[in-house]
């Protein structure tokens, strides 16, 4: 048995489009709390993280949208997470947007500073999200997380990440979505790059089980990210960066038993899911069906499932 812990992060500040906030809602209405009950694991919901003051801050770039807002939630849910896993639970952050990364994985990164274990990072998306503050154009600032965990410079507005994670123990799975100057950035650093290219070519096993196989080597702490770009548009349409290509549902699945079958995973994100674009709850029924595998419920315990 488990002990997860649901931590709410409503966020929208990391992009411009309204939405993503209803995230964490959505996720408990879906009934992901009932589905790991089932499971046999214990379930406690922290509920939704909240701001208090927001922090003075300024960024050379002009572009760059809703910093104060980013950086409360980061030092909000760096903490949150933080005190999750030294209470020997499994947090599971309800996102909100990408940005909620920016503090999730920098709480889990304290963890295992304090441990003195290495933490490994499985950025599950359609996008490397590999800007910095000072490269983004578009200003969204959930598009710099993997930046920021990986000690990119140019977030000076933001606390140092507390163990920025080596190249080589980050890796980027199902990305379909780079910008130039990401890719430049990228090539200059060891981070494995999992497209759908290398997917379509090797299978969703082998790089992933690689993988795996590194962190189980290391004695590492595995964090997994998973946004809802992730999964092709046809089967999981409430997220607002879509981009065609993305995993099926039968691959994704198997990504998610891979990882319940390696016993690596010690805390999880879920992001990007934007309610208010949904289809009668499809993507977020889909996602906490994700969750079900990646907790250990087998393909042969589900039922036949209409949407009519």
């Amino acid at each position: 048995m488990t002990r997860t812990i649901f931590i709410g992060a409503p966020i929208d500040s990391g992009q411009r489009r309204p939405g993503c906030l209803m995230g964490p809602a959505a996720y408990r209405v879906a009934g992901l709390a009932q589905v790991l009950r089932d499971l046999g694991h214990a379930v406690e919901d922290w509920g939704d993280v909240a701001l208090t003051d927001l922090p003075e801050a300024q960024c050379a770039n002009p572009a760059v949208d809703q910093l104060p807002e980013t950086l409360g939630w980061t030092m909000a849910l760096t903490e949150r997470v933080d005190d999750a896993l030294a209470a020997g639970g499994l947090p599971i952050v309800l996102g909100g947007d990408h940005s909620l990364a920016l503090g999730s994985v920098a709480g889990a990164a304290l963890n295992a500073r304090r441990l003195g274990r290495p933490l490994f990072l499985l950025w599950l998306d359609a996008h490397s999200d590999f800007h910095t503050p000072m490269t983004t154009t578009s200003g969204n600032l959930h598009g710099t997380p993997v930046a920021y965990i990986a000690g990119r410079d140019g977030f000076d507005a933001f606390p140092p990440f507390p163990a920025p994670i080596p190249a080589d123990r980050i890796c980027l799975f199902g990305i379909r979505s780079v910008d130039p100057a990401e890719h430049a950035a990228l090539l200059q650093h060891d981070i494995a790059i999992n497209d759908m290219r290398v997917l379509d070519e090797q299978g969703i096993v082998a790089p992933l089980r690689s993988f795996l196989e590194r962190v189980r080597a290391m004695g590492g702490l595995l964090h997994v990210s998973l946004d809802v770009d992730f999964l092709d548009p046809s089967i999981a349409p409430a997220v607002g960066t879509t981009v065609p290509g993305g995993t099926t549902f039968r691959e994704a699945h198997l990504v998610m038993e891979l990882l319940h079958e390696s016993g690596l995973v010690t805390s999880l994100d879920l992001v990007e899911l934007n309610p208010f674009l949904d289809e009668r709850g499809r993507t977020a029924k889909l996602m906490v069906d994700l969750v079900a595998s990646l907790m250990g419920k087998k393909v042969f315990d589900r039922p036949t499932r209409s949407f009519a």
